[in-house]
């Protein structure tokens, strides 16, 4: 159930506030018109021609032939040997996205889960490769080797391609298929664009929120040093001493962790609204016979999101108890700053581009809530600060040159580097027992002693990652039918991932203290006078390396058998060696085995049969084999708990790949100029399937990952894009003369099952069984998948300039998102329903002064779909995440020199 007021968990605040004890809270990039696709109907006397040849979006994936710009037929889905999906600038512009995942989410059979994971055809972000200009990404999420595509601004992306059926010339890692985004290169013409905009949501702008103070730059999205590691707890590091052995001056370290800086929760009785800003501009010229392209833009963008949440769990089979029932109110808030700069040059037809990209997205959260325990009747109010930093630095070279006639040579080289820093995560929960015998039974307090006697814990956690990457690829047109692909790839990825947890232990308080707000509570003359100190709740794995070593080499045909029918046949080997393992911090070494060794390599084979029906008419036939492997945090036995879904993560190095074969059957329809009809069928047999299920734990229960025995995914998807001509409806002179009606509908139809049998065993780190019908259930669906995915764009635009209004409808059925805790019986599994949801983006040109100014308006979410995660076990339901998302609504503006 949802709480009935925000104002509820301010009250009970309030109460404890305003008592003697607990003071937790003080007063205190443009796309080209649309004239430039359109297509009217021939039959139009008034209308524009369409051109004989459109120019195709800016795309770059190694080792294909449609690699350079403008240089085959604009329709790539059409012209590509696989099955593909592109969306320009204009596309993505015409969704009204902020960032590529959320244009993304508008392409046929995929969604999007949580914070920018893309799920391909129901499968889940560790089946979705995500490439940048065709080269690898790190990612800076811990618990994630893919990146999070919500922190790519889409003013910087040129264009977004999805290949759903598997090519070799692609890495191995390949199952649902890949996501490659394409930055922009050289221009076409100079430019230089202005933008600013502003929005706000019905839950959050004007509403009751909370924040902290942190730092005078927070606002920046770059913290002052005030959460550099403190000096005391630097030289615990470098000493190599344990806490436990009882030689360390705890209360020196603890002295200087807590302050009213990052430990005093504040109300804002009205929150901001959220605002942005971001420039761009590009030029090329001539330097002799050689195009020389310069291209820059920068972004920064400041959001408020405040979430008013049910969250509950339960530890029994049929949900009749609740472990824990809490009403959490947390405000977010997210500054994205990002900056691309390239270099492009182009003779003849041939390009090298370097590309650097930044992108530093930051979170200050803060939460207050309150809830109970195992049916008791004492109330835990509880309080979390967080300051969570993650940046990407990519730089990387493309070399796309013809050798000779006939012959290409594709080069690319990267380096990348993604952080996650999270310094001073603290949390504190105060008790208020409500017993008439206590005689602070009525104000919440903190003996600082655990369990039902208050907490108080911090955290730092570090995550670097690098990647260094190169590929080479050579295509030889041996003749005009027939086309030679030869490559090889490496790539070196190296993660550091460190968490240290503190606790916070006192032995005795006397009355009075331990009703003090936290700040002065842990103030260095508390802790001295009442020798508080600290525990280290990891001293087993604090610190973790992953390495990933990839090396592979293919080779590909392209053969035109016949006028009507063409083979793209391949075969990939890759070998990898991915090691994770616990690095040794303590002077004293530990016993643990908690590491991973995986040597592998694989033969990859893939195939495409072609039948060109006519010249708009085409079937295809497509069969693979690919694979996928554990993420490192999945594969890091070390918890984790993940403020966004509310659980409790802990790694199993026992997991081992994955291997998918694969099969799609896809008829495609071109029936007029940017229109298209397309109906695909498919199915995925997957070996050893990574799933997550559910181990109780003291507290919370703990999501962990194990390998399946089997899966099975099958399903169907439709898409229709299709423009009508609206000049019949007034005649030439009026509103409608030089308008178009646009129609983009897409439709997937997904079903899985595990396939779990009475003999199947599964590896856990640490567990006493190894029967997999102990973690997992038969014919339960692959976590994350939903059965009906539906998106729907309906629009009227102008063919002469930038006008454009568009209703957009997107729709997904249940899905999994977490097992239930396993038992006899087992619990039902965690469902989320995100249900219908509707948006409307209308975007307007007009001129100033000569220049082009875009006006923007969006409505997002305007029937106020709430996100809900619950259990259900006949009449019984608890939420496990639940909450309004509101409306929200922005206004922007841009202007062209």
């Amino acid at each position: 159930m949802y709480m009935t007021s925000r104002l509820a968990v301010a009250l009970l605040a309030t109460t404890a506030l305003n008592a003697p004890g607990l003071a937790l809270a003080q007063e205190g990039a443009p796309a080209a018109p649309a004239d430039e696709t359109a297509a009217p109907a021939a039959s139009d006397p008034t209308s524009v021609e369409p051109q004989e040849e459109q120019e195709a979006p800016e795309v770059s994936i190694p080792g294909a032939d449609i690699v350079v710009t403008g240089r085959r037929d604009a329709n790539i889905s059409k012209s590509s040997n696989q099955v593909v999906s592109v969306l320009t600038t204009a596309e993505i512009a015409r969704t009204g996205e902020g960032n590529i995942a959320g244009a993304l989410g508008r392409v046929t059979g995929l969604s999007v889960v949580g914070s920018g994971y893309v799920y391909v055809r129901g499968l889940g972000d560790r089946y979705s490769l995500a490439l940048l200009n065709g080269s690898p990404l790190p990612s800076p999420e811990p618990l994630k080797r893919v990146v999070p595509l919500d922190i790519f601004p889409s003013n910087v992306i040129a264009s977004s391609l999805v290949q759903k059926s598997y090519s070799v010339n692609y890495p191995g890692e390949f199952g649902g298929g890949v996501i490659n985004l394409t930055t922009r290169a050289v221009p076409r013409e100079r430019f230089l664009t202005i933008g600013a905009g502003i929005s706000g949501d019905s839950e959050t702008t004007g509403q009751l929120g909370y924040t902290y103070y942190g730092s005078k730059s927070d606002w920046t999205g770059f913290d002052n040093g005030s959460r550099d590691v403190p000096p005391a707890l630097k030289s615990f590091f470098a000493s190599g001493d344990r806490i436990s052995s009882g030689t360390v001056n705890t209360r020196a370290i603890a002295s200087e962790f807590f302050n009213r800086h990052n430990s005093v929760v504040q109300r804002v009785p009205k929150m901001y609204p959220n605002s942005s800003v971001n420039l761009s501009a590009g030029d090329s010229f001539m330097v002799g016979d050689v195009n020389v392209g310069l291209i820059a833009a920068a972004g920064y963008s400041n959001r408020w999101n405040t979430r008013e949440a049910t969250q509950q769990n339960s530890f029994s089979s049929d949900l009749s108890t609740l472990e824990t029932d809490f009403r959490r109110v947390s405000t977010q808030n997210r500054i994205v700053v990002n900056g691309l700069f390239g270099l492009g040059l182009e003779f003849g037809k041939n390009r090298v581009s370097w590309t650097s990209l930044y992108i530093r997205d930051t979170v200050k959260q803060a939460r207050l809530g309150i809830g109970r325990r195992q049916g008791g009747t004492a109330d835990f109010l509880q309080q979390d600060t967080r300051w969570f930093e993650r940046q990407l630095i990519d730089t990387q070279i493309v070399g796309e040159v013809e050798l000779m006639d006939g012959l290409e040579l594709d080069v690319r080289g990267t380096y990348a580097n993604s952080q996650r820093e999270a310094p001073f995560e603290t949390f504190f929960e105060y008790v208020r027992t409500n017993a008439a015998a206590d005689p602070f039974g009525a104000v919440f307090v903190n003996r600082l002693r655990g369990g039902n006697s208050g907490n108080a814990t911090i955290s730092f956690s570090d995550l670097n990652e690098d990647l260094w990457a190169g590929s080479a690829d050579l295509s030889w047109k041996a003749s005009s039918g027939l086309g030679l692909s030869i490559g090889g790839a490496w790539s070196d990825t190296r993660r550091y991932n460190s968490r240290r947890d503190f606790l916070v232990r006192a032995n005795s308080l006397p009355s009075g203290v331990e009703v003090l707000r936290p700040d002065v509570l842990l103030s260095p003359a508390v802790i001295n006078a009442f020798n508080i100190g600290l525990i280290e709740g990891n001293e087993g794995n604090p610190v973790f390396d992953a390495t990933l070593r990839n090396w592979a080499g293919y080779a590909k045909v392209n053969w035109q058998a016949t006028d009507i029918l063409s083979i793209d046949v391949g075969v990939r080997y890759e070998k990898a060696k991915q090691v994770v393992k616990p690095v040794e911090v303590f002077r004293v070494p530990g016993a643990s085995t908690a590491s991973t060794s995986l040597d592998n390599g694989y033969w990859l084979p893939a195939a495409t049969l072609t039948w060109q029906m006519d010249t708009n008419k085409q079937f295809r036939v497509s069969a693979s084999k690919t694979l996928a492997r554990p993420q490192f945090r999945e594969l890091i036995f070390q918890s984790y708990y993940d403020p966004e879904s509310n659980r409790q993560y802990q790694g199993n190095p026992l997991l081992v790949d994955s291997q998918l074969y694969n099969g799609e059957a896809r008829f495609e329809w071109y029936f007029a100029p940017e229109q298209r009809f397309s109906i695909a069928g498919f199915y995925k047999l997957i070996d050893k399937p990574i799933e997550s299920y559910i181990a109780a734990s003291v507290g919370d229960p703990t999501t962990s990952f194990a390998n399946a025995p089997e899966a099975e995914l099958w399903g169907g998807e439709i898409e229709l894009v299709k423009y009508f001509d609206l000049f019949g409806l007034g005649g030439e002179k009026s509103f409608f003369a030089t308008r178009r009606a646009v129609l983009v509908s897409n439709y997937t139809f997904t079903k899985s099952s595990l396939k779990v049998g009475r003999g199947d065993k599964t590896a856990v780190f640490g567990a006493a069984s190894s029967i997999a019908s102990d973690y997992f259930r038969n014919g339960t669906p692959l976590t994350g998948q939903s059965d009906h995915i539906v998106n729907l764009q309906l629009g009227i635009e102008s063919t002469e300039r930038l006008s454009q209004l568009t209703l957009l409808m997107t729709y997904a059925s249940e899905r999994v998102i977490s097992r239930g805790l396993n038992g006899s019986p087992p619990q039902p599994d965690v469902i989320e329903k995100p249900g219908l949801r509707f948006d409307i983006v209308a975007r307007e040109g007009i001129k100033i002064a000569g220049q082009e100014l875009e006006l923007k308006a969006e409505a997002r979410n305007i029937t106020g779909r709430s996100h809900i995660e619950y259990q259900q076990s006949n009449g019984n339901r608890i939420d496990t995440n639940s909450y309004k998302e509101g409306r929200s609504f922005s206004l922007s503006a841009s202007l062209k020199f």
